[in-house]
């Protein structure tokens, strides 16, 4: 008996959902790379190098942008479109920052492609809580230091609250996408979650672009060292020991790493 789905599915297009890096147009895979090669459409987050899109010259670009704080495009408009896209033949690649199953929604497209019997391909990306600390030479894991990595969003759907405690409790590197603009709440809760005051902290901007800034300050002092040098979307923050070992001559004297 045919399995009407997989019919549908192979007279129609497919969606590539595609993971574009953390920002360095190098740091994305060549897998993803071949995908845009044979693209018919783009759909575009804003987060995207625009030097990446040399790779699809013969696609039509769209961008769906959804950034914190500004007009996105409605997710289910966007589910919507790579279903429409598919089912007209289109080799769709549905480009992210970063990775798309992390923080990307990725997940939330591919549940509404699968529903509707649509050809997808999951291509993973680079993404920004690894590579952006390791460009400033911060593992997120080192056996001196920590035993596991923690990563966490700051914007939570219907501002749902997140366990601070448990996450001072595991002791492990935490770190934080798409909280920049709430980092004196964050840094709040964590320390009446009874984290050290003293814990190294960094929030990097513009991660693994020439236009990068940071701060690196004890945790309590973040949030004014944030405010002080006026760092926006996109960034993260890194809380933990392995933030001692960061490239950089800005750190605070309270910050010297350990011999």
């Amino acid at each position: 008996m045919w399995d009407v789905k997989q019919v549908v599915a192979e007279m129609t297009g497919k969606v590539f959902l595609v993971g574009a890096g953390p920002g360095d147009p190098e740091l994305i895979t060549l897998k993803a790379i071949n995908a845009l090669k044979v693209a018919d459409v783009v759909l575009v987050d804003d987060l995207v190098s625009a030097e990446i899109l040399t790779h699809c010259p013969q696609a039509r670009v769209v961008n769906v942008g959804k950034r914190g704080g500004c007009k996105s495009t409605p997710q289910n408009f966007i589910n919507r479109m790579l279903i429409s896209l598919a089912e007209n033949g289109e080799k769709v690649v549905r480009l992210k920052g970063g990775d798309p199953f992390l923080f990307g929604r990725g997940g939330e497209e591919m549940l509404a492609l699968k529903a509707a019997g649509i050809n997808y391909e999951v291509i993973s990306g680079v993404t920004s809580g690894i590579a952006v600390p390791a460009s400033m030479g911060i593992p997120v894991t080192h056996r001196a230091f920590t035993h596991g990595v923690t990563m966490v969003t700051g914007h939570t759907q219907d501002d749902d609250a997140v366990n601070w405690k448990a996450l001072v409790a595991a002791k492990t590197t935490l770190v934080i996408y798409m909280g920049i603009t709430k980092v004196s709440e964050i840094v709040r809760q964590l320390l009446a979650a009874g984290m050290e005051q003293d814990m190294p902290s960094i929030a990097i901007q513009h991660g693994t672009l020439q236009t990068e800034r940071h701060v690196i300050s004890p945790l309590a002092m973040l949030p004014m060292a944030v405010h002080q040098e006026k760092l926006a979307s996109p960034a993260i923050i890194v809380i933990g020991d392995v933030v001692r070992l960061a490239n950089t001559r800005n750190l605070l004297a309270t910050l010297e790493v350990a011999a």
